[in-house]
């Protein structure tokens, strides 16, 4: 049985590393889990939900940083399944910041903030996005480091990787935009079910 949705909470996602800024602002359920807020980060972003990603969130209760994510095996007790794990019973008035990691190869930190909890307003559909700063990086760019040479080749025509990055990322590719407008949010029930059968 769902729990009643009576609370939405608001997250500021800021990726770590780069200026100015790359950041979303959104509102979900209370109801949610961690898998349900990744999903929501995923499409708040721009990300493609292709590589692997986890939470790092100290627990209320005792103040152990506790890993949320995919467990790795059947024998992974560290890392818990953030399909079992609710937004709610972590993230509180005195425990608001979290850490997001998405693709370990690339390296994509994120800070987690609940900057408030309000009431539900009737009439919305949550989750929503209702603001953000410039594009998220193209996936398997190579990280914070690969995706500042990517800029600068893209910049510089003279640069000996313009075409082939420019290419790559394609020409209507603009570090600087964002449209809330463009922001779709996936089911996170069936976006699991295409992940795990």
């Amino acid at each position: 049985m769902k729990k009643k949705l009576n609370q939405v909470y608001q997250f500021k996602i800021t990726l770590r590393g780069i200026r100015p800024p790359i950041w979303r602002r959104i509102h979900v359920p209370e109801t949610y889990t961690f898998w349900d807020l990744h999903v929501a980060i995923q499409d708040a972003m721009g990300w493609s939900d292709y590589h692997l990603h986890e939470f790092g969130i100290e627990s209320p209760k005792n103040r152990i940083k506790m890993r949320i994510g995919i467990p790795d095996g059947d024998f992974d007790d560290e890392v818990l399944p953030g399909w079992k794990k609710q937004i709610a019973d972590y993230f509180t008035q005195e425990n608001r910041t979290a850490d997001y990691i998405y693709d370990f190869g690339d390296g994509w930190e994120h800070v987690i903030e609940l900057e408030k909890i309000f009431p539900r307003k009737k009439n919305t559909n949550y989750p929503v996005c209702i603001k953000g700063k410039r594009v998220c990086p193209p996936e398997d760019c190579g990280g914070v480091w690969g995706y500042a040479e990517l800029l600068e080749a893209i910049r510089d025509p003279k640069h000996e990787e313009h075409e082939s990055m420019l290419e790559w990322v394609g020409e209507e590719f603009d570090p600087e935009h964002f449209d809330v407008k463009e922001v779709r949010f996936d089911d996170p029930d069936k976006r699991r079910k295409i992940a795990f059968g």
